[in-house]
């Protein structure tokens, strides 16, 4: 399936393809917070459909994830990161897709607060 999403102003906007089978709810200090649901897909799955120069990128702790926000409205619609088998991967906060039923999710806690 193909995906719409963007951030509440529409200044970062995207497309992702693929089954949502699963989300994960993070505890660390950034998902706590941001209380985004994500969704990984690989990179090829994902298209930007704004440019780049829209969007501000945060980086913290070991600095390898990429958390991507709109500067106008603050919305983080999704993140990026390459992992262990040295793919890339975007982890999409799949709040900023409004055709997702969210309460059909199914959501996995992830100890992010103590990796």
């Amino acid at each position: 399936m193909k995906y719409e999403g963007s951030c509440h102003c529409g200044g970062i906007a995207f497309t992702a393809e693929g089954e949502i089978e699963q989300v994960i709810d993070c505890n660390c200090s950034m998902c706590r917070r941001r209380g985004g649901l994500l969704w990984f897909v690989p990179a090829t799955s994902f298209q930007l459909a704004t440019q780049p120069e829209q969007m501000r990128t945060y980086l913290f702790n070991s600095r390898h994830i990429e958390h991507h926000f709109c500067p106008v409205c603050g919305i983080s619609p999704y993140s990026e990161a390459t992992n262990k088998e040295g793919a890339r991967m975007m982890a999409v906060n799949v709040r900023c897709l409004p055709e997702v039923d969210l309460g059909a999710l199914t959501v996995v806690q992830v100890d992010g607060a103590s990796m």
